[in-house]
């Protein structure tokens, strides 16, 4: 049994917020000043990010600014490194690292370990190194192109309880000691308000790390509320996001997945923003990707294509948002042969079956409070799609059976 997972059964009664990170002086963009006289370290990671069938990108954060690689190499060796470089300039002068490894075998199990060297100035052409910090060994494994299923958990609505990753995953995302997933999506309101790096490290990356994160990829969804808050605009600095964009899709194994990002609920002229939001064009121009996706040969040959929303266009009631997303994808998706929609957003969860207002089947997870958050997991082969959503008690609120469709 995971070790971290039997600490945490033992003590799952007394569960409650996971320790925070030492405290440190905030800039004015909440990124913490790291202090002279403290020695660096790794504050939080690896965790993996963007996981294909021949690339994977590994990120981490340090304490100061770092020269930075990953030490990696299939089966049991680390024969190769990886640094991460921008313009010709190798990356190294920075505390968030983010080194993409390519080339990687498919279907392949891989070791790898991280490396930071401090950076303590520049004298003309000469670098002053400080100290250098390596991790333990961590292992991943590359999907392959032609895997018959796909394992994966969706969560939604922590709104800063980082207690709930633990409770939810030791509980319920394992059958026997065997992990039931193989990647995990925090599909929205992870944050109230994104106010500094401590809260993005604290309620999310770190305890991410702590179960999974090191060997399993995850991937966060924008909600809402993500969209609010004074750091809200350096979230993309801390995950990997294809082109750098919050909607994107991506293939795993018998399964399309199209991620869309439904933005703010209220209208752009709303006081949260203070006339600083553009979500009405962002939607739009979403739009647009959306209706050639939905005609790529990706989507088209897949056994199932399944979309990842926050805020679902139907049954999440009439807010802007909401009818927007319903004006701008919903004709789309309802042309397009989607298996299945996932969401969060009302606290509320439910299934909704399909109906004349949509094409395909509605899951919404709940949240955040206790006895109303949801652990969703998805189990897809080339012939049959499994859908579960189990309460936190582990009553089983939502089921869905799903079998290849005719395209």
């Amino acid at each position: 049994m995971h070790s971290n997972r039997r600490a945490f059964l033992e003590k799952i009664a007394a569960a409650g917020t996971l320790s925070l990170l030492p405290a440190a002086t905030a800039l004015a963009d909440g990124a913490p000043q790291p202090q002279a006289d403290e020695k660096n370290h790794f504050v939080v990671g690896p965790y993996l990010q963007n996981i294909g069938t021949d690339e994977v990108t590994v990120m981490w954060i340090t304490h100061k600014n770092c020269f930075s690689w990953v030490e990696y190499g299939a089966g049991t060796h680390t024969s190769k490194r990886e640094f991460g470089y921008t313009n010709g300039l190798i990356e190294a002068n920075n505390r968030i690292n983010k080194v993409t490894l390519t080339g990687l075998k498919p279907g392949t199990d891989h070791k790898y370990r991280i490396v930071s060297t401090e950076v303590l100035g520049y004298k003309g052409s000469k670098v002053e190194f400080g100290e250098t910090i390596t991790s333990p060994m961590f292992s991943f494994k590359t999907p392959a192109p032609t895997d018959e299923e796909v394992k994966l958990v969706v969560l939604n609505d922590i709104h800063d309880r980082p207690q709930i990753i633990p409770q939810l995953l030791y509980r319920h995302g394992y059958t026997g000691n065997t992990r039931d997933y193989d990647m995990v999506v925090f599909n929205g309101d992870c944050f109230d308000w994104v106010t500094e790096e401590k809260q993005m490290v604290d309620h999310l990356i770190k305890p991410s790390v702590d179960v999974f994160a090191t060997e399993v990829p995850f991937i966060l969804t924008q909600g809402n509320h993500e969209c609010r808050g004074s750091f809200a605009r350096h979230i993309p600095h801390y995950y990997a996001y294809p082109e750098n964009k919050y909607y994107y899709s991506f293939t795993r194994g018998p399964v399309h997945f199209v991620v869309l990002d439904s933005g703010e609920d209220k209208t752009d002229d709303s006081v949260e923003y203070g006339g600083l939001s553009a979500f009405d064009r962002y939607r739009d121009v979403q739009r647009r990707w959306l209706e050639k996706e939905v005609m790529s040969e990706a989507f088209k040959k897949a056994a199932f294509r399944v979309v990842l929303i926050h805020i679902s266009p139907w049954h999440s009631g009439d807010w802007h948002g909401t009818l927007h997303c319903r004006e701008q994808f919903g004709p789309i998706l309802n042309k397009a042969k989607i298996d299945l929609q996932i969401s969060g957003h009302t606290h509320r969860y439910a299934t909704h079956d399909a109906d004349s207002t949509h094409s395909f089947p509605i899951v919404i997870g709940g949240g955040p409070l206790e006895g109303k958050r949801t652990l969703i997991k998805l189990h897809a082969t080339r012939k049959e799609l499994n859908l579960k959503m189990i309460r936190d008690d582990g009553e089983l609120v939502g089921k869905y059976t799903l079998s290849k469709k005719v395209v």
